[in-house]
């Protein structure tokens, strides 16, 4: 049993995910590093940016606080803060503008009770133990011989997958909303489509997540199916 090495299923259906995640990652930061040689005309910094999005939808009691680090940006719901990095927080180039409109977007979602963004937080915390769990059932299912531990273990890890595939219309409806908040502001056509692209570029790491997690539910369902029929 190749559970941990590079075995076919491996090769076939994690590694082209890992690689594409890979890719995600490395393009999201050359495209961001690229735009952010961009100045703003409007002189637009990335806490303008969040700040003209939050107020323009009711959202003052939102604060917007900077945070250490490149691309650590966040929207923490637990104290109402839109976090930005150093380099987007009074940065004003294209990829800040569109980064911290991203997270304000985020912001909004969590005012106007959107759905997917409701089922995403709801299901952290059993994401988080089933995360937690489903190796050690899988193993211990097929150690010991128990079909129905193996899938359990199976089961749980399909939690996370669940979770990267309610992120993805939580992460492109906040860039929408972004896109659309920027272009309220007077951006015009080079800065749109520069935000755009960094925005684009950061949605892809999402997919990728998606696929890198389905590759290995697939794999481990194929896995404990295959344990099943050696006995």
């Amino acid at each position: 049993m190749y559970f941990l090495g590079l075995d076919a299923t491996y090769l076939i259906l994690v590694l082209p995910a890992v690689l594409l995640a890979f890719w995600a990652q490395a393009n999201v930061k050359t495209t961001f590093s690229k735009y952010s040689k961009i100045a703003s005309k409007r002189g637009m910094t990335g806490f303008d940016a969040a700040r003209h999005i939050l107020d323009s939808n009711g959202l003052r009691h939102v604060r917007i606080a900077q945070v250490a680090g490149e691309l650590t940006d966040h929207f923490n719901p637990k104290d109402n803060t839109v976090y930005l990095s150093d380099s987007v927080h009074s940065v004003a180039t294209s990829a800040a503008v569109g980064v911290a409109a991203h997270e304000a977007g985020h912001a909004v979602q969590y005012a106007v009770g959107y759905s997917p963004m409701k089922i995403r937080s709801a299901i952290i915390p059993i994401t988080n133990i089933g995360s937690n769990l489903a190796m050690p059932l899988l193993l211990l299912g097929i150690l010991l011989g128990m079909e129905s531990l193996a899938y359990l273990g199976v089961a749980a890890f399909g939690l996370s997958t669940l979770f990267q595939l309610v992120t993805l219309p939580v992460e492109f409806n906040a860039s929408s909303r972004a896109m659309r908040a920027l272009e309220g502001a007077g951006l015009d056509s080079e800065e749109l489509g520069a935000s755009r692209k960094v925005l684009t570029a950061a949605a892809l790491t999402y997919v990728a997540a998606l696929a890198v997690s389905l590759a290995n539910l697939i794999r481990i369902l194929l896995i404990a199916k295959s344990s099943n029929r050696r006995r």
